[in-house]
């Protein structure tokens, strides 16, 4: 597949880009006939050298965050539509699946095989990168039998929801004794605040309403039982409903749910800044590098730093408008990402790695798993080199539905994207520095609104005609 098809970036530091080129080159081999085992661009996403053919509820949710900006050479709805057409008649849907058998894969650790409730979260953002509401009313009844299924099984009388700690996929992180885990928790409201947004779109008054009443409640009882006042973090509770004292970065689920106030959410960011919490060279391990588990070979989750969470934890700094931590964080973890392409101290080839070492470069490691970390793993790797890449790094946010698309950058540099589809509108957005000054050379085949935010020193919008047409910075 010609790498044009796809959208192209431009970056000061031609690492970034190559990175980004090559993660789309290696996406093609990961599209698999479920039937056939052959590779199959109309198959599924999965890992190819998972040879039972598993497909992960986690890892399809977040590598939708990717597809959606490959110009529709790849479908982003496609996995998670098999999860909708395996969904049981009393809601359940199951975080993995054996294809070839057509059946759920469960275990003793997690007897129901529930999966993080994340599919509103991902439907809204497929649904502002493809503008089609027509998807939202069909999926919606999958929705809402689901979070019924989970509301009715698993939710207490305390008002929060007791799962197993393998729910989080942290299979060996030190949550001994967690019976009500902070991240499903902060999940399911995830989960609840984006149906009401699903229900806004359809312009469904009963079923946005139902949805953001679920969010609030699980909110006010993540505050009030979850949140501990003397370290300033949240933690799992107890089957006694106790604070448990592990912090591991579970926690941060709460931002992307906007779940802490002003004041909660900075105590939060600090503890990203500390090198005795969250803060390591390469942001940011599993668990906090205070904790007597902490390791500095990762050990799995006792502080490895895997690409989904600092995904996850960069989406909750936007949420409260920490763009600059958010950017500096994203290429502090490519430059990482990089590292680990090097060969390591004993001459091992590099590559993309599903998990990282906290303080150094390279791969980590799980004792008594010598499958971890996965060597490319595309499905939450590339939510580094693709989806950070032009979100946090370039800095670009796009909705179809608004038409409009968002520029936050702290400084200007030489950068941007070109031919990036939105929908049938190819645009190209670009900033070189001329004679005249900074200058955006900007292509569109439709009109749009076009946003620059160029923090704590200017922020203009303006309407962005078909054809091409350029501004000057120190003319806005």
């Amino acid at each position: 597949m010609n790498k044009h098809d796809f959208p192209q970036i431009h970056f000061y530091d031609q690492d970034f880009v190559d990175i980004y080129n090559k993660t789309w080159s290696w996406v093609s081999s990961y599209w698999i006939n479920p039937e056939s085992g052959e590779q199959d661009s109309e198959g599924l996403f999965i890992y190819p050298e998972d040879h039972k053919k598993i497909i992960n509820q986690f890892d399809s949710i977040f590598s939708s965050f990717f597809l959606v900006y490959s110009n529709r050479n790849f479908d982003a709805c496609k996995n998670i539509d098999y999860f909708y057409s395996m969904q049981e008649e009393n809601g359940a849907i199951r975080c993995k699946y054996d294809i070839n058998k057509k059946k759920a894969i469960l275990d003793s650790s997690n007897p129901e095989g529930i999966g993080l409730p994340l599919f509103a979260w991902a439907e809204f953002n497929l649904y502002h990168k493809s503008a089609n509401k027509r998807r939202i009313k069909e999926i919606m009844p999958f929705l809402q039998k689901y979070m019924t299924w989970l509301d009715t099984n698993f939710k207490q009388e305390n008002g929060l929801y007791a799962v197993p700690t393998s729910v989080s996929t942290m299979e060996n992180s030190p949550r001994k004794g967690a019976f009500y885990p902070v991240d499903f928790n902060a999940c399911m409201a995830i989960n609840a605040n984006y149906m009401s947004a699903l229900g806004d779109i359809l312009n469904d008054k009963d079923l946005s309403f139902q949805y953001r009443r679920m969010y609030f409640s699980i909110k006010t009882r993540i505050n009030s039982l979850m949140w501990d006042n003397d370290t300033n973090f949240y933690y799992d509770l107890d089957k006694n409903g106790e604070r448990l004292s592990t912090k591991t970065i579970a926690a941060y689920w709460t931002m992307l749910a906007e779940i802490p106030n002003a004041d909660k959410a900075d105590c939060l960011v600090n503890h990203l800044n500390d090198p005795n919490s969250f803060g390591t060279e390469h942001p940011f391990p599993t668990l906090s590098a205070d904790d007597p588990n902490f390791s500095e070979d990762g050990n799995g989750y006792c502080g490895s730093v895997l690409p989904a969470f600092n995904f996850m934890v960069i989406k909750g700094l936007e949420k409260y408008g920490h763009y600059e931590v958010a950017r500096e964080c994203a290429i502090r973890h490519l430059y990482f990402v990089l590292e680990g392409l090097m060969p390591n101290e004993n001459k091992e080839p590099g590559d993309l790695w599903e998990a990282y070492l906290p303080n150094k470069e390279g791969k980590a490691s799980m004792k008594g798993n010598r499958d971890f970390p996965k060597k490319r793993h595309l499905m939450t790797a590339g939510l580094s080199t693709i989806a950070l890449m032009i979100e946090n790094v370039i800095g670009l946010s796009i909705s179809l539905p608004r038409k409009t698309v968002d520029w936050i950058i702290p400084n200007l540099e030489i950068m941007g994207i070109e031919n990036l589809s939105l929908k049938r509108n190819l645009i190209t957005i670009l900033s070189n520095k001329s004679s005249r000054g900074w200058e955006i050379q900007m292509e569109s085949e439709k009109l749009y609104y076009f946003t620059i935010n160029i923090i704590d020193q200017k922020k203009k919008t303006l309407p962005i005609p078909s054809g091409k047409c350029s501004m000057l910075i120190d003319k806005l």
